[in-house]
């Protein structure tokens, strides 16, 4: 139980003023045990209220600088209240330093004095970026299997490597009683990896050949065996989702067509540069917000970009950032835009280091920062947010995303006539402004208008109308009037 010596109140108005750069703010040096008890929320559909500020796996605990030791930082992450924890197969020793911090919080099945109690209050998530099910994988174009194991090891050697390296002796071995609460599929970035992963589900299931990482983690799931790869019928996992940088389409992609009930989760990079790019806020998180799956924020910073790091993914601990936002760019205001971007649920945040005085502490200071309400910023407050955001290299930090491609005119349009004209098509993507609707178009006349909502199955918007030997178009507008048309469809 937490000491409430200083109230939320007090302490997000000395939080504000450590935000703006002060430095002199005794009154700010109180301990761990006088920090408010952390926001939660409703975590989508999975039962379980995760707190605002996540634990993000990477940053030290992935690029461990010399004079850091991982351990600590999550020793502490676990001290002031944080309940949702990120790690993957593809962060170096990130999974075994979680290893180390569990056995000191004695987090681990069938030893002496194990906190089952501790266990269950916490949310751990590890990623496999492998697309396969099982061992030898066809080699696809756009289809990469990685991880820090063997890398043509298939989804079930990357979980039991994560348990076996969090909870067991890191030579491939678990105890009784382990497991993870998620494991995402990491990185998707493109269509041709949603076909794989999808295999043995929308085809035909057959144990001879290979099948996708999804059929493959749901029999570990449920204590199934319909691969054949789990003939113990464990349980390992309690949920599984997805995680995604670059390519939103893609990632819609892969929402709509599971009609199967396997994806619980999404993370998915957010910060206030992202409409500056083709973003996500107005296309993969609304469809995955109305399909009440839980949404971890991630790149907040824009993987420390927005801080002097180079536009790249980290290579070494010299990409790992180890101050606390700068006074012309705050971090307080780029974790609230995060946060209250609608259908966000948590945002996992990496920690360069950690301090004893809480001015300069990474993790002190976001846990301040996340104690916002999803409506804790106006849309004024959230535009400015997005004007800051531009002091960084210009705005250009997402280095992670793909370029904006402006508002588009509706996807994959088909049209049959028969007694009628029938027109479908798929969800248009999204600019700077949320799409309103679609307008229907015969010759020069509007015929008919289709409300946009976030299209979250492969069932197709559609039009029907009487048959007339015609030209039609669709056009996509969105919310400030702008407008995306098609060619012309000759019918």
């Amino acid at each position: 139980m937490k000491h409430q010596t200083v109230s939320r109140r007090e302490f997000v108005k000395l939080s504000a003023a450590a935000a703006a750069g002060l430095t002199i703010l005794p009154g700010f040096r109180f301990g761990l045990d006088q920090l408010p008890t952390p926001m939660k929320r409703s975590f989508g559909k999975i039962p379980f209220e995760v707190t605002t500020l996540g634990m993000g796996g990477q940053a030290s605990l992935q690029w461990t600088p010399a004079d850091v030791d991982p351990v600590p930082i999550i020793l502490k992450a676990f001290k002031i209240g944080v309940n949702y924890f990120d790690t993957s197969n593809l962060y170096a020793k990130s999974q075994l330093h979680f290893g180390k911090a569990f056995r000191k919080l004695n987090l681990i099945p069938g030893e002496e004095g194990y906190d089952k109690k501790l266990r269950e209050s916490i949310f751990l998530t590890t990623k496999t970026h492998q697309r396969w099910g099982k061992p030898g994988f066809p080699e696809l174009e756009n289809v990469n299997n990685w991880s820090n194991g063997d890398s043509a090891g298939g989804a079930v050697k990357d979980l039991k490597r994560s348990l076996s390296q969090m909870f067991g002796d890191g030579e491939g071995n678990y105890p009784e009683g382990s497991y993870v609460d998620m494991v995402l599929t990491h990185n998707l970035n493109f269509v041709e990896e949603v076909d794989v992963m999808y295999k043995g589900l929308e085809t035909p299931l057959d144990k001879e050949e290979n099948f996708g990482v999804l059929v493959t983690l749901r029999d570990f799931r449920d204590g199934t065996n319909h691969t054949g790869l789990n003939p113990k019928n464990e349980k390992l996992i309690k949920h599984i989702g997805l995680s995604g940088h670059i390519n939103s389409p893609a990632m819609m992609d892969m929402i709509r067509r599971d009609k199967y009930e396997i994806l619980d989760a999404m993370l998915v990079a957010i910060n206030a540069n992202d409409k500056l790019y083709l973003n996500h806020q107005y296309n993969v998180i609304p469809v995955a917000q109305a399909k009440n799956m839980g949404i971890i924020a991630m790149k907040v910073f824009a993987d420390g970009a927005m801080y002097g790091k180079y536009n790249d993914w980290t290579r070494d601990s010299d990409g790992v950032v180890r101050s606390v936002g700068t006074r012309e760019l705050p971090s307080k205001p780029l974790i609230e835009y995060a946060l209250t971007t609608p259908g966000i649920h948590t945002a996992i945040i990496g920690i360069g280091q950690i301090s004893d005085d809480n001015l300069k502490c990474q993790l002190v200071q976001n846990f301040y920062a996340s104690q916002i309400t999803p409506d804790g910023l106006s849309q004024e407050k959230r535009e400015k947010i997005e004007r800051s955001g531009k002091i960084a290299k210009d705005g250009m930090t997402n280095y992670f995303q793909l370029p904006a491609s402006g508002l588009t005119p509706p996807q994959d349009i088909k049209v049959d006539v028969e007694n009628e004209v029938d027109i479908r098509w798929n969800s248009a993507l999204a600019d700077k402004d949320p799409i309103s609707h679609y307008e229907v178009f015969m010759g020069e006349e509007m015929v008919g208008t289709v409300l946009h909502t976030p299209q979250t199955t492969t069932d197709p918007f559609r039009f029907t109308g009487k048959s007339n030997i015609y030209n039609y178009k669709l056009v996509t507008v969105d919310r400030a009037g702008n407008r995306a048309e098609s060619e012309e469809i000759i019918v």
